[in-house]
């Protein structure tokens, strides 16, 4: 009991660090929602930094709170999704969805290999641009292993084109002609092309009110953008297989090639690679959906799911103290790059496909 205690202790200093930013950028991101509360806390946090270089008592729970916190915010996440609704909306998005994420992951992968962008910002660049944003980001980063200068690298790149989304995408569907009198074609494409919930729902709220569309745009886009974050599950499995069989590879092929001091590679457990708040994640999904279809009201899971975007904030704002600034600055060119190439990818695929598709 005085060991917990004193554990506690050790990370108190921390958390309320985290807590002091964390609540006025959460307030921020409320007033502003196109930017939202947790790039306000990676900033803050990144500025706080500048001045605040050793941290003493407090290092060891901002550390506790960009990892811990941050996989809390990832199970409560579960709790705002309905797969049934999931279900009936895919039929017609899970197609452009595919397409979209594979399109990404591909140009991903293809830029880390052509301009040597470290594994891990390619990663969470190519995840955060085609799943959604911030909150795959937060689910990924812990599976790869990324450090907070890298997910804050990603967390900024993503920022930087969810704005331009949410400005540019209304105006570039009134000019390749979309449906002024529904709102689904639109919404479509907002919600499979746009990478982040809260411009998600800016870009489409803008086209309803621009074609005073009551809120049909802004129901079809959250709806196929809940859809598209299923694939944070599949994901973040399969790369933590692939993490999970790397070092036990090349460790073996240390010994085949004669290292003598080399250690026994250890064998795939799907136990170890399996990372437990994923899986925590799909029971809150699955708890919320029995609850609904058993006739609990929609709003039962509303105060859970704020709570999540919270501690996703609180997050946000440990990684933000505990990034480098002026090395982010310096290394911030190719994966800008890369986060244009996957933008400007995803937003050509979900167009041809839609057009091929007869959406409009």
């Amino acid at each position: 009991m005085h060991k917990n205690l004193q554990s506690v202790r050790g990370i108190l200093p921390g958390i309320l660090a985290c807590l002091a930013i964390a609540v006025p950028s959460w307030l921020a991101g409320r007033a502003v929602p196109v930017v939202g509360g947790a790039v306000f806390a990676i900033l803050a946090g990144m500025v706080v930094t500048l001045v605040w270089t050793r941290k003493g008592a407090a290092d060891r729970g901002i550390r506790w709170t960009s990892k811990y916190v941050l996989q809390a915010a990832v199970v409560l996440l579960g709790f705002g999704m309905d797969l049934a609704v999931v279900v009936r909306t895919g039929a017609q998005s899970l197609p452009i969805i595919v397409c979209t994420i594979t399109t990404a992951l591909a140009i991903a992968w293809g830029l880390h290999r052509a301009l040597r962008i470290p594994s891990n910002i390619s990663t969470l660049v190519g995840v955060g641009s085609s799943i959604c944003g911030g909150s795959a980001i937060a689910a990924t980063a812990p599976v790869i292993g990324a450090d907070d200068d890298e997910v804050a690298q990603a967390i900024s790149v993503i920022f930087f084109f969810n704005v331009l989304a949410a400005v540019l995408f209304p105006l570039l569907g009134k000019a390749i002609g979309f449906s002024t009198t529904s709102g689904g074609p639109f919404g479509i494409f907002a919600g499979t092309a746009v990478n982040d919930t809260s411009s998600v729902t800016a870009a489409a709220a803008t086209w309803d009110s621009m074609w005073h569309l009551g809120s049909q745009t802004l129901d079809k886009a959250v709806t196929v953008k809940l859809t598209r974050t299923l694939a944070i599950i599949p994901i973040t499995l399969a790369l933590a297989l692939r993490r999970a069989k790397a070092p036990a590879s090349a460790t073996a092929a240390e010994g085949a090639a004669g290292e003598k001091n080399a250690p026994r590679a250890q064998s795939f457990s799907l136990r170890r690679a399996f990372p437990l708040f994923i899986l925590f994640f799909v029971i809150a999904s699955v708890v919320t959906t029995v609850a609904l279809a058993a006739g609990a009201p929609s709003g039962l899971f509303q105060p859970v799911k704020e709570l999540s975007k919270f501690l996703i904030v609180m997050a946000m704002a440990a990684i933000g103290l505990n990034s480098n600034v002026v090395k982010l600055v310096r290394s911030g060119g190719k994966p800008i790059l890369l986060g244009a190439v996957c933008w400007a990818g995803i937003t050509g695929v979900s167009l041809l496909m839609q057009h091929v598709m007869g959406i409009w």
